[in-house]
């Protein structure tokens, strides 16, 4: 069972205001520090402990919190879903497309590592494809 893959409405002329506090999606830079926890390997334990991926998963999404989280408390960085980033993948060569991170449920093992980078229009909803937020602070 492949994801699926739908076409929605253009969302045009979302920013970022960064002098303000408050929830948004993570950078790219962000979700990877997040993931890794301190650690430098491709993961932050053992894939098929740590996280659901086409070999494992058995071709759904799981609820989160299923296997253990990385060292920092957070849990699924690695696989079930792959997470929406702020950051434009390419924008000389995608145009719009977004970063997308972690591995989903659908994804071979190579994938579900702290540093495959992914992309996709915002526009298209895919079956492992999620979000996690992030929380802007000012200080």
């Amino acid at each position: 069972m492949a994801p699926a893959y739908r076409l929605h409405a253009d969302v045009q002329g979302i920013e970022w205001d960064a002098s303000a506090d408050g929830y948004r999606l993570p950078t790219d830079a962000e979700w990877e520090r997040a993931c890794r926890a301190g650690t430098a390997g491709p993961r932050y334990g053992h894939l098929d402990e740590i996280a659901w991926h086409r070999g494992n998963s058995h071709e759904r999404i799981h609820d989160v919190g299923g296997k253990p989280p990385d060292s920092w408390g957070l849990y699924d960085m690695l696989g079930n879903v792959r997470e929406w980033c702020w950051d434009i993948y390419d924008a000389d060569v995608d145009g719009s497309y977004r970063v997308l991170r972690g591995g989903g449920w659908f994804d071979e093992r190579w994938s579900c590592r702290a540093s495959v980078r992914r992309r996709s229009h915002p526009t298209f909803r895919i079956d492992d494809v999620g979000f996690r937020i992030a929380r802007s602070s000012l200080r």
